[in-house]
Parts: C-alpha cells; sequence; structure tokens
C-alpha cells in the first residue's frame, strides 16, 4: 500500500500517473510542451506576423507612388503654364487671331501702302511674293522670285501686285478680361505702350523714309554706287532678320537681342566679362557678300539710324575725349601731335587728349587724303550701303522703342526678345543717353567755325539728308570763320 501510494504522483494540471517512471516521463513531456507554447507566445508578441509585415510595406511603397505622382503632376503644371505663356505671347502681336500669319499682316500693310506711294511696284512687289510664299508654304524663308535685295528698288509704274494683303487686325477691349486695358502694354519699358496707334504711326514712318532714301539715292545717282559691305551684317536666317550694326546708333542694345537669338542665356549675359560682339560672332559669323545676297532676299532687313552729329558727338566723347578709352588712346595722341596748333597759355593745362575741334579737322584731313574711317564715325552710306542694299525697314533713335518692337513683332520675336532686357539696360532702351547727346550739341560745335562745319559736312552731308535731318541749324551754333 505505501508504495503504491508513493508510486501515485499528481501532474500539474491534476493528471495522475500509476507509475513513477511512467510519472516523470509523462509529467516532463506535459511540463516542456507547456513552456515551449509559452515561448512561441512571447516570441510572436515580439516578431511582427507575415501579414502585418506586408501591410506596412505596402503602405510604403503607396505613399512612395503618391509623392511621385503629386511631384510629376505638378511639375506637368508648370510645363503647361509656360506652354500657354509662350502661345500668349506670340499670339498677342495679331491681336488674337488664331492665324500664325496674323503677326505679319501689318508689315503687309506696310509694303501695299509703300508699293501705293510708289506708284504700284517698288520693292514692295518682291516683298509681296516673300508674303505670298510665307502664306503658302507654312512660314518658310523661301528665296523670292525676281531678284536679290541688294539691288536697288525696281523702276516703279504700272506693274500690278500679285497678292493683296489681309486688313491689319484690329483689336476688340470686349476680348481683353479687364476691357483691353494693359493688353497692348510693351514689353521693352513698362511705361510705354504699343498699340495699333503705335503701329499704324511706324508703318507709316517706315514707308516715308524708304521712299526720302531710295528718291535721295536717284537724286544723287548713287544707286549700286557703294559695293555692300557684308562685313557688318549680323544675319540670322533661323529668325528671318538681318541687321546692318552702325556703332553708336543703339548698337548695344540689338547686340545684346542678337545674343538672346544665338542661344545664350539672359543670366549667362548679365554675369559674362566677354564682349557682346564676340560672342554675337560665335553665333553670326561674318557672311560673304554672296551670302548676304542670298540671305537677305529671304529675310527683314533693317539698320537703325542716328542723327549724323549726334552720332558724331557721342562717338568723340566715347572713344577720344580725354584719351580714357585705351584703344584709341593712340589714336588720341597722334591727333594731339598733328593738328594742336596753339598752345595753352603759361599756368592753364592743356587738355588731355584731342579736343573736339582738333578730332573734326582729324576727320577732314582723313577724309581727303582717302583714308578708312573707323566704325564708330564712319558714314552710313558707304557703311551700310542703303542705296545698294534694298532695307525692309528703317528705324530710328528717336522712335527707338517704338521702332524696335515693331520689328520684333513683324519677325515674330516676341517670346524670345520682348521683356529680356535687364533694368541695368534700361538707359539703352529709354534714349537717355540720345538725349544727354543732344542737349551737349551747342557746347561742343560753339569750338569751331563755320568753315570747319562746312567741311565736316562734305563728309556726312548725304547721311543726313538720306534719312531726313536738318544740318543747317548747326550753322547757328559754330563761330565766325576766324574763331580759334
Amino acid at each position: 500500500g505505501a508504495a503504491g501510494a508513493a508510486a501515485t504522483v499528481l501532474c500539474p494540471g491534476g493528471a495522475t500517473s500509476g507509475s513513477g517512471t511512467a510519472t516523470v516521463s509523462s509529467c516532463g513531456t506535459s511540463s516542456s510542451s507547456i513552456a515551449e507554447k509559452h515561448r512561441f507566445r512571447k516570441m510572436g508578441t515580439l516578431l511582427p506576423s507575415p501579414v502585418k509585415l506586408f501591410s506596412k510595406r505596402r503602405c510604403y511603397l503607396c505613399l512612395k507612388i503618391a509623392i511621385l505622382v503629386v511631384v510629376f503632376g505638378l511639375y506637368f503644371m508648370l510645363l503647361l503654364r509656360e506652354s500657354m505663356s509662350a502661345l500668349t505671347g506670340s499670339s498677342s502681336s495679331s491681336s488674337g487671331s488664331s492665324s500664325p500669319f496674323a503677326s505679319m499682316a501689318s508689315f503687309a500693310a506696310l509694303t501695299s501702302r509703300g508699293a501705293k506711294k510708289a506708284g504700284g511696284a517698288g520693292s514692295s512687289g518682291k516683298l509681296d511674293a516673300w508674303q505670298d510664299k510665307r502664306h503658302h508654304h507654312g512660314g518658310g524663308r523661301a528665296k523670292q522670285q525676281g531678284g536679290s535685295g541688294l539691288k536697288g528698288p525696281p523702276p516703279g509704274g504700272g506693274s500690278k501686285q500679285r497678292h493683296q494683303f489681309p486688313p491689319l487686325q484690329q483689336h476688340s477691349p470686349a476680348a481683353d478680361g479687364n476691357g483691353g486695358a494693359g493688353s497692348n502694354h510693351s514689353t521693352l519699358n513698362p511705361v510705354y505702350e504699343y498699340s495699333d496707334e503705335m503701329n499704324a504711326a511706324a508703318e507709316t514712318d517706315f514707308n516715308e523714309r524708304r521712299m526720302v532714301l531710295w528718291n535721295v539715292c536717284a537724286e544723287h545717282r548713287i544707286v549700286g554706287k557703294y559695293p555692300p559691305n557684308a562685313w557688318e551684317f549680323f544675319i540670322s536666317p533661323g529668325h528671318g532678320i538681318a541687321w546692318c550694326n552702325i556703332f553708336k546708333a543703339a548698337s548695344s542694345t540689338w547686340m545684346y537681342y542678337f545674343n538672346i537669338l544665338g542661344g545664350y542665356s539672359v543670366q549667362y549675359l548679365q554675369r559674362t566679362k566677354a564682349s557682346p560682339i564676340d560672342l554675337a560672332r560665335k553665333r553670326f559669323p561674318r557672311p560673304t557678300a554672296n551670302e548676304l545676297n542670298d540671305y537677305i532676299s529671304n529675310t527683314i532687313s533693317f539698320l537703325i539710324v542716328r542723327e549724323p552729329f549726334e552720332r558724331l558727338l557721342s562717338a568723340y566723347r566715347n572713344k577720344l575725349e580725354g584719351c580714357r578709352n585705351k584703344y584709341y588712346k593712340l589714336l588720341g595722341e597722334q591727333i594731339v601731335k598733328k593738328f594742336r596748333k596753339a598752345h595753352p597759355p603759361k599756368g592753364v593745362k592743356p587738355p588731355h587728349g584731342p579736343t573736339f575741334r582738333e578730332f573734326l579737322e582729324f576727320l577732314v584731313s582723313h577724309y581727303r587724303s582717302g583714308g578708312r574711317f573707323d566704325e564708330h564715325w564712319s558714314p552710313v552710306y558707304s557703311f551700310c550701303t542703303p542705296c545698294s542694299i534694298n532695307f525692309t525697314l528703317i528705324a530710328k533713335m528717336e522712335t527707338f522703342q517704338r521702332d524696335s518692337e515693331y520689328i520684333i513683332r513683324q519677325a515674330g520675336l516676341e517670346t524670345l526678345l520682348l521683356n529680356k532686357m535687364p533694368r541695368y539696360k534700361a538707359r539703352w532702351i529709354t534714349n537717355r543717353s540720345t538725349s544727354d547727346t543732344r542737349n551737349l550739341i551747342p557746347r561742343y560745335f560753339a569750338q569751331i567755325d563755320e568753315k570747319l562745319l562746312t567741311d565736316v559736312l562734305e563728309i556726312y552731308q548725304l547721311d543726313f539728308e538720306l534719312f531726313g535731318y536738318n544740318s543747317t541749324k548747326y550753322y547757328g551754333y559754330v563761330q565766325s570763320p576766324d574763331y580759334g
């Protein structure tokens, strides 16, 4: 009985076993399985289940996809906004017209008007052919049939226009969200307003300038006398414009524009120390005479002129006065050495560099000896040869803002050039430098006498006549012939 009682052992959980050995084995097995269960249960609480792990990964993946969608959505919206702005800018010149050639309407009106004034033919017939090809070939720069733009205007009278241009598109104030206010703001200068009236006035002026120029060319019998100076042209066939660069006549501004057309960014042009003309020539090499002959008939060709003596005075002050310009210092010293006749009184310091009078005496002597002029004071009639090249447009410094915007709009370059001029260059746009020079004219010409003025006019009188400027007023500024 005692052995049997000793053999009976209570197992955990109230189970009994009749054999001691069996009891140990049975209880041991039961206890270890329970411990394993507890251990696995504890590890289960520490390690995430496969379902939970899969859910977290899916959440991270969804979050990444959402972020990518938002980023690409914003990028697409920005691209769409830029595209819409570009389309809006390019269509502004046509005042809401959907035709890609609407921007050429005013240019067409200019040509047709010129044909009426010239008797129905003239150079406008050539422009008619060019415009007609643009309409039929999607705006391509096809060559004109009927001669090169280098030739003078064909004899007028009686020839029929081959193409009737559409009337100038009139802008409706109702088309603007604000009743038309601000729709024609010039982007060259925020103060300057470019409107249909300005556009019409520009067309009238461009027409009259062409007529005056060719009448003077014919009167002096110099049509084709001077060979075209291809060296000074900037031609961009891809943009359809050709410009003869007249120094001291808004050359800095249009050099800047051509550098933009050449692909330089505004930021780069603001920070670079490189010469603007060197940058431009890398993208627009100097054309040969044959290349100029080919390109000029397929482009809008233009030059910008300035009152001849204002340009001359500006060149003197910038290059020679005081010998401040190191590149012209040697020339200034040579002028002083050759043309300074009288020495100043004792105690009076002689002027450093040539005086304006000495500079003009140098010009007269150089001209009579047959020497070639520096580009900054070379007469325009021999420099850009407007009597040998049939320029489409002749712009003037006096109406520089309006004329420049007209040229830009006729070439369809609004989105590339308008509103691209940095603020620090605003003085070139507002003509402040031009007005400053104009105010100094009486003071500088008071240094010379009537005879010297007459000699200088022998060089520049043709420029005065070609571009409609008055030279007689200068006789009121000069001293008597025995002055000095």
